[in-house]
């Protein structure tokens, strides 16, 4: 998929870029002073390079580890998130980030040291509390596993941390291996996004089936880590009560509902300035011409819809779960 990597020059001789030219070979590599040099440029074609996109290898310099939105939470008062890369594999025509950035090149911030000196600090700030990292905000946590070594490089950071510090690998990928070579840490929670199948063939391009995202799931609970399921953005679709009904059924069917870390259910919201971008890069797109309203500068379902869809799935998933695992993300 990846045919052009750019590498800032300073990088060229660090040991994840040595270890990744081992990986990739052939491909053509281009050296730059800066990855905002080629992510950053205005006029790009979003849409072309989504088709094609390439790497881009950095080094994230400041603000390595952010408070998260309001709202964006699964039960601790203290909440960050942090970004080892930047834009997804997966070409969801949902997703905020196709609005959020002008490239759809993918960033790797290799410098993870850094990054894991940044939330020992945060940690460090609240006073021994819970608090909670989550990775998967600005891409997903384990797409691009194999070129990366996120995961393998976090999981053994959070080993060393108390165990109230917790993190959680939130994504739609079936890129398991370094979890399942690892001993389980109650610290660290495997988060699966999911949308009824109908919705994910239509808009979740490049997504893996359903049933390959189950068996992943089940061969996580059985090793023992903690898994989390994701249902954010809620999408509206005119049966959309009995598509999220069944996926509900099929779910529960192939998890254990006691062993379900947490479950969260976000709404399908933009900022007005996100939903510009996106419905320029695709205007004749259905999802963006549903029963949407603009208030505040965010653009999101009427707000009946909204409640009656947060509501209708909240109650459905009480079947499973109990309340105290039910979590409502609005921001």
């Amino acid at each position: 998929m990846i045919e052009t990597v750019y590498v800032e020059e300073a990088l060229w001789h660090h040991p994840r870029v040595a270890a990744l030219r081992d990986r990739l070979g052939g491909r053509r590599w281009v050296r730059c002073r800066h990855y905002g040099e080629v992510f950053n440029p205005r006029s790009q074609d979003f849409r072309l390079q989504k088709r094609r996109p390439a790497l881009i290898v950095g080094e994230k310099r400041s603000r390595l580890v952010l408070e998260a939105p309001a709202g964006y939470a699964i039960g601790g008062r203290h909440n960050y998130y942090f970004s080892h890369l930047l834009n997804c594999p997966y070409d969801c025509r949902y997703c905020f980030l196709q609005g959020m950035f002008r490239s759809a090149h993918f960033v790797w911030f290799v410098n993870y040291e850094d990054f894991r000196r940044a939330i020992e600090a945060a940690y460090a700030r609240h006073g021994g509390e819970a608090v909670y990292f989550f990775s998967g905000y600005d891409s997903d946590s384990l797409a691009l596993e194999p070129l990366t070594g996120f995961a393998g490089f976090f999981l053994d950071s959070f080993a060393d941390m108390p165990g109230n510090a917790f993190l959680e690998l939130r994504s739609k990928s079936t890129n398991i291996r370094p979890l399942l070579r690892r001993e389980p840490r109650a610290n660290v929670v495997c988060a699966f996004s999911f949308t009824p199948p109908e919705v994910s063939r239509r808009w979740e391009a490049g997504v893996p089936p359903l049933e390959r995202r189950l068996q992943a799931l089940r061969k996580l609970q059985r090793h023992g880590w903690p898994v989390g399921l994701r249902f954010d953005p809620l999408i509206h679709v005119p049966d959309w009560r009995a598509q999220y009904r069944r996926l509900f059924e099929v779910l529960f069917a192939a998890v254990d509902p006691g062993k379900v870390h947490s479950v969260s259910i976000g709404v399908f919201r933009l900022p007005a300035r996100y939903y510009d971008r996106m419905t320029a890069l695709y205007p004749a797109e259905p999802l963006f011409h549903g029963p949407l309203t603009a208030t505040g500068g965010m653009v999101a379902y009427q707000r009946e819809l909204e409640q009656e869809m947060v509501e209708g799935c909240r109650r459905m998933l009480l079947d499973y779960l109990p309340s105290e695992k039910l979590f409502s993300c609005q921001f």
